[in-house]
């Protein structure tokens, strides 16, 4: 069976990486808090809302392993499960065949969206003071 990640594709990541690298360094900095700032809320709103299972058989829950992974000094984040005994996730979040999907990542970076714009804003604003 293939694996399946959810994903976004960024058009145009060369052009903006060449800006970017224009950037002061605190501009850039100010930018990677941001993306730090945000991926958090998303990893919180994730643990928060991720089911689990309350029977007893396990004691290994999805809402304690949500991680963060950054890249590209800080201004990429990879929110998920990258633990090899974390794969049910994926069966979680899009569901089986026999199993109704109850996804969290999805609903919880929706949520983050609005809000990733005026976090950016308010950090290099910070920065330029």
């Amino acid at each position: 069976m293939a694996r399946r990640r959810a994903s976004v594709t960024v058009n145009g990541i060369a052009r903006l990486k060449r800006r970017l690298e224009d950037l002061p360094d605190e501009i850039r900095q100010a930018l990677a808090k941001g993306v730090q700032k945000s991926a958090e809320a998303i990893a919180e709103d994730v643990a928060r809302n991720v089911p689990v299972d309350i029977s007893g058989r396990d004691s290994h829950h999805l809402k304690d392993t949500v991680d963060i992974r950054y890249r590209e000094d800080g201004l990429i984040a990879e929110i998920g499960w990258f633990d090899q005994q974390d794969y049910y996730a994926a069966f979680v979040e899009y569901g089986t065949r026999r199993q109704a999907a109850q996804p969290t990542l999805g609903p919880a970076l929706q949520r983050e969206r609005g809000r990733y714009a005026s976090r950016l804003t308010d950090e290099v604003r910070q920065a330029l003071r």
